[in-house]
Formats: C-alpha cells, structure tokens, sequence
C-alpha cells in the first residue's frame, strides 16, 4: 500500500474488534471468473460487430464491464438501445452459466478463510452485482450453499454496487455494525461501494491491477486468501477479542 505505513494500516484494521461479520463479492472474490466473463463477451460482441468487428481488449473490460451490474453494462455498450442491451446481457449470461460449470475455481485460500469464520461463529453474506441464477450457481458449485445463508443482490436495492445500498442492505439483514464488519472485494465498483457504506473493505487483486483497485480506497490490498498481510490482521484481531 503506497504512502501509508503496514503499521497504520493494521492499527486502523484492529479497530474491527470484535469481528460480527464478514461480507464477500462473488465475481472474482469467491472465484476466478473475470477471464470466463472476458471471453463471454469478447466473442459474444465480436459477432454482432461490436467496435467495427475488432475484439474488445482486457483493458476495456476492465474499464468499462468489470465488476458492474448489468443494467449499467448494457448502457454502455449499447448506449442508443438499452432493450438490446439487456437482452444480449442475458445471452451472454446464459452462456457463461454453461461454460462456468466446469471451469469454476475457488480463490487460493477461501477454505482456509471459511473455515476461519466458521470456527468463530460470524456472520456472513455473499453481495452481488451478478444475476440471481448466476450467483446462486457459483455459490452452489463452490459448496457455499450452506455458508451463505444470505444473498444480496444488486438488483434487490434501488442502486447496485459502486452504490453502498447493498452493503448497507446486507449490514441490516444481518444486525450486525459496520463498524465491526468486513468486506472482501476484487473490483473498483465493489471496493468502492464497501467503503461507502463505511466498512472497512479488503481489495483482492485477483485480476484487476493494484494501482486502479488503490483509486477506490480499500483498507488492504491482498493477493489472494493465503497472503501473510490478511492472517496477520486476523490474528492480531483474534488476541485483541480474547483480551
């Protein structure tokens, strides 16, 4: 984390003791599923000669895709006809479900992380700009089912993520402070709607580069589940709850 001390950074992180609970993004925070998502829509506006037939690169993805929900997608690339939009957004989610299945990966160290959390009694949440059926099939196929017994969905509040209405919709449902809350995300829109709620937000750099996840503010930047710099953080937090 540029300009600002390890030191401080975990100093203002010990201040969620004691832990409630711990909210998670899906979409490249539960698993990898930004390259499956890049080569949906690669191919998919490739074929309706999207930007004169030249493929869409990571970069564009990244800016203009990446961590945002559907209805603002299809604004942007369709910005003259929104009704075609979203129908090719739900093409292009359909086929993502079918090539998801196998191909899901969990992100290194989640396991390890759930069970963390288990062992502790936290509460928790999955918290989404994905469709219904595509965030329930990645929970289900991760074995999650179980462990989430709250989903949140972008389209369930008046505005989905970089807007803190989820998050904030997920702190409520949970009866649990913001001040005593996590957050795991991997996208500048997630990062972004986690810190306006006011909860202290972890940022995976799971694809996104560390620079563009630093503009929106995260607490820490983490590379995956297993870094040294989040178990230093929970294990600081585990003394300071038993003193």
């Amino acid at each position: 984390m540029p300009n600002v001390p390890l030191f401080l950074i975990r100093t203002s992180l010990l201040q969620l003791a004691p832990l409630e609970a711990v909210l998670f993004d899906v979409d490249g925070t539960l698993c990898d599923t930004d390259p499956l998502h890049y080569d949906a829509f690669r191919e998919m506006l490739q074929e309706i000669g999207f930007n004169g037939g030249v493929p869409i690169d990571e970069e564009y993805f990244i800016a203009n895709i990446a961590g945002k929900h559907n209805e603002d997608i299809a604004s942007i690339l369709f910005p003259d006809n929104h009704e075609r939009g979203v129908k090719f957004l739900e093409d292009k989610e359909a086929m993502f479900r079918r090539i998801v299945k196998d191909k899901i990966e969990p992100v290194k160290g989640l396991y390890k992380l759930k069970k963390w959390i288990e062992d502790r009694g936290l509460k928790r949440a999955a918290v989404t700009n994905a469709p219904k059926e595509n965030a329930e099939l990645m929970i289900s196929l991760l074995g999650l089912s179980d462990f989430f017994k709250v989903v949140i969905l972008g389209s369930d509040c008046e505005h989905a993520k970089p807007y803190p209405d989820p998050y904030l919709k997920a702190l409520e449902i949970l009866k649990v402070s913001k001040e005593h809350t996590c957050i795991f995300e991997d996208s500048v829109s997630g990062i972004k709607a986690g810190v306006a709620a006011g909860v202290k937000t972890f940022g995976l750099t799971t694809r996104n580069p560390a620079e563009l996840l630093m503009q929106a503010k995260p607490s820490l930047l983490i590379k995956d589940y297993e870094d040294s710099k989040l178990w230093s953080v929970l294990d600081e937090l585990d003394k300071k709850a038993k003193a």
